[in-house]
């Protein structure tokens, strides 16, 4: 099960930015839940407004930790078809659903159980865009369809997981606390720890995420992608300015069990990522998928980041997580079973 442990910014900072910073120790742990920031503000500014704070390079200061925990879904709902934005009907109905998705119920009769909403930090309220999905491209909201290939890799994926498995290797590396689809890259809000923090200079800039608590140094110097034939589960990953905005270019992506880079992207996913400061409190997000061995064309979302004071917290999955040992233990009794029976 995931929990929590408090982690000192300083431990963090030595962490994310191994290269510049010297070590520092780590404070004392305790699991603890975090209140759902305020949504941000509308994303319609380009770039950011007169008296957001400035890098000593001029750039503007992306520093600090901001949540993406809000409820818009990243593709639009059959029942908005058609809807870009949302009225307000629409968002009194999902912030409602939101609130009652929060209540504690108890366990149904012969359920196993599963985490309670102590554990769950979605958010609860539509951020100020009130857009029906965070894909702005295609304009259907929707992500578009695979290629027939993609598609034929993805069901034989989908039959080694309704199979029993033969080893850990069968199960995805999500199930296995390994990564989390939502944590990225691209970022998309997913059940908890929504945050990010941002390291920057001018050499680099260190994108660290709550989630799995993976940090990506950026390279901000021009230095080219490294070879093709080196892979990595979050690629390789390399920034420029455009004006107010950090752009962010990654390639050279893994492909591994369930986690062919983002939702049936391959390895030959290539990500852009842009983080635009509108004001003090809201950094807009923006991401581009193009990967034609996998999708019919590219696709765009947008995430307005709320800043927070909140503190990042240590993610911790795999301690005391019996899941992968017990489906293996599982996956054996019913081969036993099975041998039986036939005898």
């Amino acid at each position: 099960m995931s929990y929590r442990q408090s982690v000192s910014s300083a431990a963090l900072a030595v962490a994310s930015v191994a290269l510049l910073f010297s070590q520092a120790a780590v404070a004392g742990q305790a699991p603890t839940t975090k209140p759902t920031p305020a949504p941000a503000k509308t994303p319609a500014a380009a770039k950011p407004a007169n008296g957001v704070p400035r890098a000593l390079d001029g750039h503007p200061d992306l520093e600090g930790v901001w949540s993406w925990a809000q409820i818009i879904p990243l593709e639009r709902p059959g029942a908005l078809a058609g809807k870009t934005d949302l009225t307000e009907e629409d968002v009194a109905a999902l912030e409602a659903a939101a609130a009652e998705s929060r209540v504690d119920r108890p366990p149904r009769a012969g359920d196993t159980g599963t985490y309670n909403q102590f554990w769950f930090d979605r958010g609860t309220k539509v951020n100020e865009s009130k857009r029906s999905s965070l894909i702005t491209d295609p304009p259907d909201g929707r992500i578009p369809p695979m290629t027939a290939d993609m598609q034929r890799k993805e069901d034989e994926r989908a039959k080694i997981q309704e199979a029993e498995p033969r080893t850990y290797a069968d199960r995805t590396l999500s199930e296995r606390c390994v990564v989390r689809p939502w944590s990225g890259p691209p970022i998309t809000p997913g059940n908890y720890n929504n945050n990010l923090q941002i390291f920057q200079t001018k050499d680099y800039v260190v994108l660290h995420v709550e989630q799995s608590h993976d940090s990506r140094i950026v390279p901000m110097d021009g230095r080219p992608h490294a070879d093709k034939s080196i892979r990595q589960i979050l690629g390789d990953s390399r920034g420029h300015w455009e004006g107010n905005t950090l752009v962010v270019d990654t390639t050279n992506f893994g492909e591994h069990l369930g986690r062919t880079a983002f939702r049936g992207a391959g390895p030959n996913m290539h990500l852009i990522e842009r983080f635009t400061r509108v004001d003090a409190d809201t950094l807009n997000y923006e991401f581009t998928v193009d990967d034609p061995s996998a999708y019919t064309k590219p696709w765009t979302a947008l995430l307005p980041l709320a800043k927070t004071d909140d503190k990042i917290y240590e993610y911790a999955c795999f301690e005391g997580d019996h899941t992968v040992e017990n489906v293996l233990r599982a996956a054996r009794l019913a081969e036993k079973g099975a041998a039986a029976g036939q005898k």
